[in-house]
């Protein structure tokens, strides 16, 4: 039987033009509503998924689009500037479909490539924290099949995706971890409460558990002991790339919002606008200054990967570090500049303030890749 290929490869500005409409129709309507009822965004991830989107970084043969991390980042910094919980939903997505592009098998590429499929990562554990790639939970071997116990600590789009690209100790190979892929209805998998955050409130970030969990020897993702390799070179810098992409994206919404609202809000008694305020105007310029260097990093990681230099791993753990840092100083400002109006939601600055916050957090932390990149400079080993 003969495999369904894309449509000619797409060029970043015809992406970019296959998604706009997706964010004016779709998820700038329901971005609102997705935070203040912690909703998950499904109509934001129907419409991708209609649209091919969700299978970006699916193979050609597969019915993929083919693309890679820089296109992938590019779609989550655009969708991030209207929701930064579907910003993350979606950079999950990408960065476990790239697993299942390397590793999977036809028919969930295939699913994926149609819209029909959404997954995530699994791989934080309550046991191992913020060290990702140190998984605690464990693979044995049952017959044909493999049993999983695990606690993972935070799952974004728990219980909303069709599988996980799940991380566990090795069944017998040397090397940190295996990876795995999980239906997330697999009978003993279970979602252990809803998510109730200060931001992100839509992206259904939970703790997961596996109990006696059963799957099949051949939903084994690479070989037993490969996945730390998995994680490094095809995870990491899918996930820093996208997730700076999240948080350059609020930084581009906080500093256009704010813009706009201090140069329309007036004081009636003087007849002058916020923004003719020189403390004001100065708030301002840090921001967009912030936010443009900032990019400037982003987009260099995105040359690297690309031309595969040299430098490219410092990049990619540089990327996440200052955008989520720089995240946190614009949002701030965006605060202050606006005032009372900010903590209303009239003005939208108090909702990226809060989902601002996640990235410096979110493993890998800001700290764990401070250490990384210091390591990096000095000639140390990373691990």
């Amino acid at each position: 039987m003969s495999i369904k290929t894309s449509e000619p490869r797409l060029t970043l500005p015809q992406l970019l033009a296959r998604l706009e409409p997706i964010v004016t129709e779709v998820i700038d309507l329901h971005a609102e509503a997705v935070d203040r009822e912690a909703r998950f965004p499904v109509e934001t991830i129907a419409a991708l998924g209609k649209a091919g989107l969700l299978g970006l970084v699916t193979p050609a043969e597969h019915g993929g689009l083919g693309l890679g991390v820089v296109e992938a980042a590019q779609v989550v910094h655009r969708i991030a500037q209207s929701c930064g919980s579907s910003g993350m939903v979606v950079c999950m997505h990408y960065c476990a479909a790239l697993v299942l592009a390397a590793t999977g098998d036809a028919e969930t590429n295939q699913a994926i490539a149609r819209g029909e499929h959404l997954s995530t990562l699994a791989f934080s554990e309550v046991g191992s924290r913020s060290h990702f790639w140190a998984p605690v939970s464990t693979a044995t071997a049952e017959g044909d099949a493999v049993r999983l116990d695990a606690q993972k600590s935070w799952v974004t789009s728990a219980g909303r995706t069709a599988s996980m690209v799940w991380s566990s100790r090795p069944l017998a190979a040397d090397g940190a971890s295996t990876l795995w892929l999980v239906p997330s209805g697999a009978p003993g998998v279970r979602v252990v409460g809803n998510y109730d955050g200060l931001g992100l409130r839509g992206n259904a970030s939970s703790p997961v558990v596996a109990e006696g969990a059963l799957v099949p020897a051949s939903a084994r993702l690479g070989p037993d002991g490969g996945g730390f390799d998995l994680m490094m070179g095809v995870v990491l810098p899918c996930f820093n790339a996208c997730s700076a992409g999240v948080s350059l994206g609020l930084m581009e919404a906080i500093s256009a919002r704010s813009a706009a609202w201090c140069a329309g809000v007036r004081y009636a008694h003087l007849g002058s606008a916020l923004a003719d305020l020189p403390t004001i105007r100065a708030y301002l310029a840090k921001m967009r200054i912030q936010t443009d260097m900032t990019r400037g990093l982003w987009l260099d990681t995105h040359q690297a990967l690309s031309e595969g230099r040299p430098d490219t791993m410092l990049r990619v753990l540089e990327v996440k570090a200052a955008a989520g840092e720089s995240a946190l100083t614009v949002a701030s400002l965006g605060m202050r500049v606006c005032g009372g109006a900010a903590y209303r939601r009239e003005v939208g600055v108090e909702r990226m303030f809060r989902d601002a916050q996640a990235a410096s957090v979110m493993a890998p932390t800001t700290d764990v890749l401070y250490d990384f990149i210091g390591k990096a400079v000095t000639g140390l080993p990373l691990f």
